[in-house]
């Protein structure tokens, strides 16, 4: 199976390391915004705009999403769609998201945010770092691995 890599490309900090990942391994990749982003001019690379709608990119991902499909995203709700469809998926930090983990970080998520709603000053994530580019680089072709493996 050739796998293919869906990318929640918006607010994506490692689009360049998918590229290059792409590139060397020969898998596709759509790159999903809401708005015009610039992409690699590659027959490997494929963009789609959709409306600016709510989850106009979230819905388009999750309905193209399926066995053999790797999608990049840090949004839990369109993380645990992709899992439901069967696919693989990650978070820009290199962290899978899994079936068996997915339903604690809906809870988390849905925690934080009735706890910011009620005017708690939570902070945010920690900063993108190196060590997560690199751990994402390393998840990223284990998980093309595991595909191409069947």
């Amino acid at each position: 199976m050739t796998p293919r890599i869906l990318v929640d490309a918006d607010a994506c900090p490692v689009k360049e390391e998918i590229y290059r990942v792409a590139y060397r391994t020969e898998v596709p990749v759509t790159i999903v915004s809401n708005s015009h982003l610039r992409v690699p001019d590659h027959p490997l690379i494929d963009r789609v705009v959709v409306s600016d709608s709510f989850d106009a990119a979230d819905d388009w991902i999750a309905e193209a999403a399926g066995a053999g499909t790797i999608v990049v995203t840090a949004d839990i709700l369109l993380a645990d769609r992709c899992i439901k469809a069967g696919a693989a998926v990650l978070a820009p930090t290199g962290k899978p998201f899994t079936a068996s983990g997915i339903g604690a970080a809906i809870a988390t998520r849905a925690i934080m945010a009735d706890l910011r709603a009620g005017g708690d000053q939570l902070g945010g994530p920690a900063p993108f770092s190196k060590v997560d580019r690199s751990r994402f680089l390393q998840a990223l072709d284990e998980a093309i691995g595991r595909l191409k493996r069947g």
